[in-house]
């Protein structure tokens, strides 16, 4: 269906689907067309269940992930290994490891990686927040599962360099393809990487 053939409302809402991260202007069509056609309630659903995680979710003041408490559930629970630290990019990305079910640590949120290139440079990432981690917690192992990009690898070698001598830095190992976010990972591949990770030098 092209744009020209959309009624403008229709049209309008495929775009602002589009912009949502990884879903193109077909698949936005198809999620557009199918709301518009479902009953009124079920978009009713949809817009409040938005409002509402947008008015409870925060951050973490730990860990940087998503939270409706000040500090959220992972790192409230007592079973946890605190000495052990998982590093990610996004709070997503902890839904990821979560589900392989093997990672019994905690984790640290950066929010984002670096890239001069987009202007992200270390004060915009929670870098700073994990060194004082890392020294208030006694962290003796921190697992830098940054995605296994340019940007991901720099900000591994980045964090390795400003944690030695504080704890082991280690990096999930072969498993994860280079260029891919682990968001396209299954949890086989990311269960296996996690199991061998490797020391950063």
């Amino acid at each position: 269906m092209s744009s020209s053939a959309l009624p403008e409302s229709l049209e309008r809402l495929v775009t602002e689907l589009a912009r949502l991260p990884g879903i193109g202007r077909r698949t936005a069509q198809r999620l557009a067309v199918h709301l518009v056609r479902a009953d009124a309630s079920q978009s009713q659903q949809l817009a409040r269940a938005l409002d509402a995680a947008r008015e409870k979710l925060r951050r973490c003041e730990r860990c940087f992930g998503f939270s409706e408490q000040s500090i959220c559930a992972i790192c409230t629970d007592p079973r946890r290994d605190a000495t052990l630290v998982c590093v990610v990019e996004e709070p997503t990305d902890v839904l990821l490891v979560e589900r392989m079910a093997e990672f019994h640590g905690l984790y640290h949120v950066l929010g984002g990686a670096l890239s001069p290139i987009e202007g992200i440079d270390p004060e915009h990432l929670t870098i700073a927040q994990l060194v004082a981690r890392i020294d208030t917690d006694h962290v003796t192992e921190v697992v830098v599962a940054t995605n296994p990009t340019m940007s991901g690898e720099a900000t591994a070698s980045y964090i390795a360099d400003v944690l030695r001598g504080r704890s082991r830095v280690t990096r999930p190992a072969s498993g994860l393809p280079v260029g891919s976010d682990m968001e396209h990972a299954d949890e086989l591949t990311i269960g296996r990487a996690f199991s061998g990770r490797r020391d950063l030098a």
